[in-house]
């Protein structure tokens, strides 16, 4: 039983690991997006939403966009998006930011480093504080069973 205070507290610590992997790996496509100074016009071709949550907990709805942009060297890439404006509809010309090495990982978004930087952080901040919370539980544990 004693192992259980120990197998969850890990298995969310891995979870958190990866969510802050995550985290770090989009930021650093969209701010490497938005340095290449590298941009096309997209046309949005659907827009659509997705639901998670529901029964006992609170739904979120997140908006998506798929848009499809020609590169500068004649490659047609398509890319969907999360979380994009609400005021973008499926027709629309969009401006995108991509990297030549990687212009499926594109961005409509417009720049703002620091709002990136900040969103980024505080996200890696809330992870480190629930990291920080299993270890602190595990530490009591361990002190409680030993």
């Amino acid at each position: 039983m004693e192992a259980f205070f120990f197998v969850v507290p890990l298995l969310m610590l891995g979870i958190v690991g990866f969510a802050a992997f995550a985290v770090i790996r989009r930021a650093q496509e969209v701010s490497s997006a938005w340095n290449s100074g590298l941009t096309a016009q997209a046309r949005c071709l659907r827009a659509y939403t997705t639901t998670s949550g529901g029964g006992n907990a609170s739904v979120h709805t997140t908006l998506h966009h798929v848009y499809e942009f020609v590169t500068w060297e004649g490659r047609a890439v398509r890319f969907d998006e999360p979380g994009g404006p609400r005021t973008t509809v499926e027709g629309d010309i969009v401006i995108v930011h991509y990297a030549a090495s990687r212009p499926e990982r594109a961005t409509a978004k417009p720049p703002a480093h620091g709002k990136l930087a900040a969103s980024t952080g505080c996200l890696l901040a809330l992870l480190g504080v629930i990291a920080l919370f299993c270890l602190g539980f595990m530490a009591v544990a361990l002190a409680v069973f030993v």
